[in-house]
């Protein structure tokens, strides 16, 4: 019989049915890295969302033959041990294709249209004091006839790249960085960066992609652009960043994802207090929607993982 150990329960709001198969499953809201090997003890299958499971800890699990990871990412994953030792890993793909670009426009409209700028304004009661119908204080520019970039062209760069369509704005697809040739249908790196009004990551993180986006980038940036980060907070130079914001270099940022999370020791970007700048605590994934998708999916992962190995005898 399978023991299935879920140490981040929380972190899904969503109905689970019960996997199709013999098993015992343990829940737990939240877990501390101290208490990881623990709980996993007995389990055959763990789930988990951003927890780290390294060589050491799983070293300590002989027990283990499946992480069904409750997310898209992996990198919390030790994969090379796994693959050592015969540890399948499944992750969960395409839950967010709809509600991930939603939020990348989201926040790329409230920033060309100055929202909380605007917001704070009214607030300060300039509104109530103007000589005229309308206060017209920042700039405003539509995403219509503007060009955005898109970094990362999976399922979820592609929503994007279909919703800023809709718009009407004409969209660029990056190349690698670092390529030498661009191939059909993408746009060399650097350019992308030059010639976006709005930049918008979709990569996974990894070693060719921490600190994608630094000073050096950032640099090549239309002082009218945007940027933002729904992908991971190590694609950015946060430092980098929020340095290029306090002195107007870029003309906003909106992010959904930090380095660190959470960032219970502190972020530079979370030391501003712009009102073109625009932090979401990583829940760009999560709407309700969303969360059941993935919570099908993730049952789906187990049961195919379990069914195939009794067919197989394993």
């Amino acid at each position: 019989m399978e023991t299935i150990v879920f140490i981040e329960r929380d972190t899904l709001r969503a109905e689970l049915r019960p996997p199709a198969f013999e098993h015992r499953w343990l829940d737990y809201g939240a877990t501390r890295p101290e208490e990881v090997l623990e709980r996993l003890t007995e389990a055959t299958v763990a789930v988990v969302n951003k927890l780290p499971l390294r060589a050491d800890v799983l070293a300590e699990l002989p027990r283990l033959r499946l992480i069904a990871v409750a997310a898209t990412g992996t990198d919390n994953i030790d994969l090379e041990f796994c693959r050592g030792r015969g540890i399948e890993v499944s992750n969960v793909t395409g839950y967010a294709r709809h509600t991930l670009p939603e939020h990348v426009l989201m926040l790329a409209l409230a920033l060309r249209r100055n929202l909380f700028g605007y917001r704070e304004d009214v607030r300060a009661g300039l509104w109530q004091t103007a000589r005229q119908f309308c206060l017209h204080t920042r700039e405003i520019h539509d995403l219509h006839g503007s060009t955005f970039g898109v970094v990362g062209h999976g399922a979820l760069g592609r929503g994007v790249e279909r919703l800023a369509r809709a718009f009407g704005a004409r969209v660029l697809v990056a190349e690698r960085k670092g390529e030498r040739a661009a191939r059909e249908g993408r746009t060399p790196f650097a350019e992308v960066l030059s010639r976006s009004d709005v930049l918008s990551l979709h990569v996974p993180l990894n070693p060719e992609t921490r600190g994608l986006v630094g000073r050096d980038e950032i640099a090549l940036m239309k002082p009218t652009a945007v940027l933002i980060n729904c992908a991971r907070g190590g694609a950015v130079d946060e430092a980098a960043l929020a340095e290029a914001l306090r002195e107007g270099r870029i003309a906003g940022a909106g992010v959904d994802v930090l380095s660190n999370e959470p960032p219970a020791r502190g972020n530079p970007l979370l030391s501003l207090d712009l009102p073109n700048l625009i932090v979401t605590p990583h829940v760009a994934w999560a709407s309700r929607e969303a969360q059941q998708a993935l919570a099908d999916q993730l049952i789906e992962n187990i049961e195919d993982f379990v069914l195939n190995s009794l067919e197989s005898g394993v």
